[in-house]
């Protein structure tokens, strides 16, 4: 069975935040035999450095040893890696010019960053930009996050169903011959009907791509019963669908999920399908 992505992209500074990201990007690169490929962005602002060439020639040379680090961590992995340093004022931006020039499609990223005035949000605010903007798929590491190995769970909105998100979730499933849930959740008893639909709809996509899903209908707020779920089936990876517009994040179920979660969550980004 061929690997759920083909060309992944590693956003990282390889800092301590990114641990996480690295270990679980080094870890999917090596099960699903690929090359890994690995941005490293440097914040800078070009005016600021021709003034004083020093700084940007120490930042060049920080640079040049994270790269070296990253490599020896995938040398001793046996993972291809090819890092591309990216310099400029908005890291966000550098990260998602390189998603693009790497036609990737699925981008491992850090949850959060350092603490600050942002550190109340639930992902950093870089993180939030990447995702909303992406043109692939975004996977969200926590900081102590492992390769997942016990069972993974996707959401579907019964109102908005992504039936391209189950697909995938049932491909990654597969890949590590884990267990997949899906869970549709509703707010209230009208949505029952139209979820159990969705959910029969669900389990057919799943078996197409591979593997059987075991299906479960929530009441409730979507991000905690979904996470609440994923506790109790002892999910270890989370995936919910962005549209194209991000209707899903606009709202805020995919950044809630993403920020509460204890594993790593992948934002599937899909086109938004018809009412």
């Amino acid at each position: 069975m061929p690997a759920p992505f083909q060309r992944v992209l590693l956003a990282t500074e390889h800092s301590i935040y990114d641990g996480g990201a690295e270990t679980l990007a080094l870890a999917l690169a090596r099960a699903w035999a690929l090359p890994l490929q690995a941005v490293l962005p440097v914040p800078g602002n070009p005016e600021f450095e021709a003034v004083a060439p020093q700084l940007a020639a120490r930042a060049d040379a920080k640079a040049a040893e994270r790269r070296e680090s990253l490599q020896a961590m995938a040398q001793a992995l046996s993972v291809p890696l090819s890092v591309l340093v990216r310099q400029g004022p908005e890291v966000s931006a550098l990260v998602l010019r390189a998603a693009r020039e790497t036609c990737a499609d699925l981008i491992v990223i850090r949850r959060r960053g350092r603490p600050g005035l942002l550190a109340r949000l639930l992902v950093g605010e870089m993180v939030g930009r990447v995702v909303t903007q992406a043109p692939c798929s975004v996977l969200i590491v926590p900081r102590g996050a492992r390769l997942w190995g016990q069972a993974v769970l996707v959401g579907v909105d019964p109102d908005r169903p992504h039936l391209r998100t189950v697909e995938r979730a049932a491909a990654i499933a597969a890949a590590a011959a884990l267990p997949l849930h899906v869970a549709c959740v509703v707010e209230d008893d009208a949505q029952r009907q139209r979820a159990g639909q969705v959910l029969d709809q669900a389990r057919a996509r799943a078996q197409a791509a591979g593997t059987t899903a075991q299906g479960v209908l929530l009441q409730g707020r979507a991000p905690e019963a979904l996470l609440q779920h994923a506790q109790l089936c002892q999910a270890d990876l989370v995936v919910v669908a962005r549209g194209a517009p991000a209707r899903a994040w606009s709202q805020g179920m995919a950044q809630k999920v993403a920020g509460l979660a204890e594993c790593a969550v992948l934002v599937s980004v899909e086109p938004e399908p018809a009412p």
